[in-house]
C-alpha cells in the first residue's frame, strides 16, 4: 500500500498529506517564538519519530517495492522553512499560501516531509494577532492519518515549559545501497512473494466465506447506492490546488448525532458533506440523480504498531445522500448505509483487506498507475467513489510546540486523477474542523463550496436545537424515519384522488331530493347510509377522519 502511493506520484498528483496548524505564542517564554526556537525544538525531539530522518530508495525498473534507509545527508533546515503573509494577513491569503505550498511535490531523494512556518496572521477572526501557522506535508507512503498524529505527538508537548528528552540520540545514518544491491534484494523478495501470497490467501479465505454467508443471510446488502455516478470532480486533475476549512463546536456535532438513534459522529460529518455537495452541484445544475459516495478510510493499526511508519488502513464506501434535500432523511440514509458498509467490512475483515495489498507485484502496480495517468483513463472510466471523507481524531487536550499553544488544526489530503476533491474532518479539544483539498480547475470557487459546508452544518445545528427545545419532533425510532417517504407517497396518492370532489354538486342535488322525500321514503335513506358506511370503511382510517368524515358532518 505504501508503494502504491509512490507509484501514483506524478507532477500533477503529489501523494502527500498534511495539515494547517495555527499556534498562539502567548504561552511561550517571553510570549514570542523565533524561527530559530522552532528549529532547536525540532532538533531536540527528532529521536522520538522514525519518520523524520528516513528516505526512500527505489529499485531499478520497479522490480520491487522501495526501501527505507536512514538518510546520510539529512539537513533539518531543508525540511523546516519560513515565509510570511503580506498585509493584511487574512484567512483567504492563508489558504492561498497553503494551497501553493501543498501543490509542490516533495523531493523523494530526501526524507519525504516539509514543514513551512507562516507568519503574519494578523487579520483572521478568532486568531490572536501575532500567531503563526505551520503548513505540514508528509508523503502518504510514510504515514497514514493515525501515524501522522503520532508524528504530531513527537513534535509537541503537553506542557509549554517541558524540557527536551533526556534520552541520548542514538540515530546513525546508513549508506545508500547501489543498484546491484537493490536488484539482489528484489530477487530475494520475488522468491518469497509466492509464499506470502499463499499466506494471505489462507488468511483471507475465512473472510470471503463470511462475506458470502452475510450476503445469503442478508446481514448486509450490495446495493446500487454504492456505485458512484460520474461527477465534475471525477476527471483528470491539474497541478493547481485550492484548500479551505471551517471550525465548529464539537458539542454541536454530538447534538446533531442525537437526531437519528444509533448515529455516529462520523455519520454526521458524512451527512454534512453530502448536504454541501447537494447545494454546490444544484447551484451548478450538475447534480447526479444517484447519490455521490465517499471512500472513508478505516484504521487497522494495532497498539503495537502505533509508532510504525507506513499505512495500516482499510476502507469502506459510504453513500452521502446527495440526492436528498431533507437533512433528516439524509442523515438517516447515511447512517443506514454506513451500518451496512461496516457489516460488509467486518465480514471480510478490514485487516485482511489491508494484508492483500501487500502482495501485489511492484512492477505491475507501478505500470498500472502510470498507464492510468498517461492514458487519461480518469476521463473515461467510472470512478470507484466520488470523493474522500477521512476522519482523523486529534488530541482531546491542548498541546504545544516550541512553547506555543496549538489553537486549531485542519487536515489536507492528496488528490489523484479521477478524484479531484477530498475532505478531512478532525477533532481537537472542543472543536471540530471540516476542510477540503480540491483541484483548482475542477473546483475554481472554494469560497462558495466552503459556504455550502457552513450552510449544511448550520441547517443540522438548527434542526438539532429545534428538536432539543421541543419545537420540532424528533423521529421516535429508526423505523419511523424509514416510513417517512411512504407516508409522503400515501399523502400524494390521497391528494391525487381529490378530483372526486367535483361530483359534489350532483351529490348535493341528490341530498336535497332525498331530504324532500324523507317523510315518505325512509328505506332509501337507510340504504344510502349503508352504502356510505361501506365506502368509508374501504379507505385508510386516517383519511376517513381527515377528509370523508369532515365532509359528511358538513352535509348533515
Amino acid at each position: 500500500m505504501d508503494a502504491s502511493f509512490v507509484a501514483l506520484e506524478t507532477p500533477t498528483s503529489p501523494m502527500h498529506i498534511g495539515s494547517i496548524l495555527i499556534y498562539n505564542p502567548e504561552t511561550a517564554p517571553g510570549g514570542f517564538v523565533r524561527f530559530k526556537d522552532i528549529l532547536g525544538f525540532f532538533e531536540s525531539r527528532m529521536q522520538l519519530s522514525k519518520t523524520i530522518r528516513q528516505r526512500l530508495v527505489r529499485v531499478p525498473f520497479e522490480l520491487d517495492y522501495p526501501y527505507w534507509i536512514e538518510d546520510p545527508d539529512f539537513d533539518l533546515e531543508y525540511h523546516v522553512r519560513h515565509v510570511a503573509l503580506p498585509k493584511p494577513g487574512d484567512w483567504r491569503q492563508m489558504c492561498i499560501q497553503a494551497a501553493r505550498i501543498f501543490a509542490r511535490p516533495l523531493d523523494l531523494t530526501r526524507p519525504p516531509w516539509e514543514f513551512t512556518v507562516v507568519e503574519g496572521l494578523d487579520n483572521i477572526p478568532g486568531v490572536t494577532p501575532g500567531s503563526f501557522a505551520m503548513v505540514t506535508k508528509v508523503h502518504h507512503a510514510a504515514i497514514d492519518g493515525m501515524s501522522g498524529i503520532d508524528l504530531m505527538e513527537a513534535m509537541h508537548t503537553l506542557d509549554p515549559n517541558e524540557a527536551a528528552p533526556n534520552a541520548p540520540d542514538e540515530w546513525k545514518p546508513e549508506k545508500i545501497p547501489n543498484p546491484i544491491e537493490l536488484l539482489g534484494k528484489s530477487y530475494l523478495s520475488a522468491l518469497t512473494n509466492p509464499m506470502k501470497q499463499l499466506e494471505v490467501a489462507a488468511k483471507a479465505a475465512p473472510g470471503l466465506a463470511n462475506a458470502i454467508k452475510g450476503l445469503a443471510t442478508q446481514d448486509f446488502k450490495v446495493s446500487s447506492d454504492m456505485i458512484a455516478p460520474r461527477s465534475r470532480f471525477n476527471r483528470k486533475i491539474s497541478s493547481g490546488r485550492v484548500v479551505e476549512g471551517r471550525s465548529v463546536p464539537l458539542a454541536d456535532i454530538k447534538a446533531i448525532r442525537a437526531l437519528v438513534p444509533g448515529a455516529k459522529v462520523n455519520d454526521v460529518f458524512l451527512a454534512i458533506v453530502g448536504g454541501a455537495l447537494h447545494r454546490y452541484l444544484t447551484e451548478k445544475d450538475d447534480l447526479p440523480k444517484a447519490t455521490l459516495t465517499a471512500m472513508a478510510p478505516i484504521s487497522v493499526r494495532s497498539k503495537g504498531e502505533k509508532g510504525d511508519m507506513g499505512n495500516q488502513v482499510a476502507a469502506m464506501v459510504a453513500p452521502l445522500g446527495t440526492h436528498m434535500e431533507d437533512p433528516l432523511e439524509r442523515l438517516q440514509f447515511v447512517h443506514d448505509k454506513t451500518v451496512n458498509s461496516k457489516a460488509m467490512t467486518d465480514a471480510m475483515g478490514a485487516r485482511n483487506m489491508t494484508e492483500m495489498s501487500k502482495v501485489s507485484p511492484a512492477l505491475f502496480m507501478a505500470l498500472g498507475a502510470q498507464l492510468y495517468t498517461r492514458l487519461g483513463l480518469a476521463n473515461r472510466v467510472g470512478p470507484p467513489f466520488s470523493t474522500v471523507v477521512t476522519n482523523v481524531p486529534g488530541p482531546p487536550i491542548p498541546i504545544y510546540s516550541s512553547g506555543a499553544r496549538l489553537e486549531s488544526m485542519m487536515g489536507l489530503v492528496c488528490l489523484t486523477d479521477g478524484m479531484g476533491l477530498g475532505h478531512v474532518v478532525q477533532s481537537y479539544t472542543d472543536e471540530a474542523t471540516i476542510s477540503f483539498t480540491a483541484c483548482r480547475k475542477l473546483l475554481p470557487d472554494p469560497e462558495f463550496y466552503i459556504q455550502c459546508i457552513q450552510n449544511s452544518f448550520e441547517e443540522y445545528r438548527d434542526l438539532a436545537k429545534a428538536v432539543a427545545e421541543g419545537t420540532v419532533q424528533a423521529p421516535a425510532s429508526k423505523a419511523s424515519v424509514k416510513k417517512t417517504p411512504a407516508k409522503k407517497a400515501a399523502a400524494r396518492k390521497s391528494t391525487a384522488k381529490r378530483p372526486a370532489a367535483k361530483k359534489a354538486p350532483a351529490k348535493k342535488a341528490a341530498a336535497k331530493k332525498t331530504a324532500a322525500k324523507a317523510n315518505t321514503k325512509a328505506a332509501p335513506r337507510k340504504a344510502a347510509a349503508s352504502k356510505a358506511t361501506t365506502k368509508t370503511q374501504r379507505k385508510p382510517k386516517a383519511a376517513s377522519k381527515s377528509r370523508t368524515g369532515s365532509k359528511r358532518t358538513t352535509k348533515t
